[in-house]
């Protein structure tokens, strides 16, 4: 199921324009919202959980909050703040083919 609107107007700088589609992915169990102008997705449980999700990836793509991470190295420092292993999440990508483009 998706909810697609098409919307030749739509500008990056103008939210209120933007596309989102909002999918049900049956084999994961659960809703991706994508901000098709931006290239930003998000996922949750519910379609608000993921629409407010996909409202959060926005705002750290558009600087409207977070820092954003413009380098290889900038993602393995903030991967390490996190306790999370750099190497792990390469391999992860590497292994998992079926992770959705903004994930890879």
């Amino acid at each position: 199921m998706s909810t697609d609107t098409p919307n030749n107007d739509s500008t990056a700088d103008d939210p209120a324009s933007r596309n989102i589609s909002l999918s049900w992915n049956d084999d994961a169990g659960n809703w991706s919202a994508v901000d098709e102008d931006l290239g930003v997705a998000s996922c949750g449980d519910t379609r608000e959980e993921a629409l407010a999700m996909l409202d959060e990836a926005v705002a750290l793509h558009t600087g409207e909050a977070g820092e954003s991470i413009d380098s290889r190295e900038e993602e393995q420092d903030a991967l390490e703040e996190l306790g999370i292993d750099p190497d792990a999440v390469e391999e992860a990508r590497e292994r998992d083919a079926e992770l959705p483009e903004f994930m890879r």
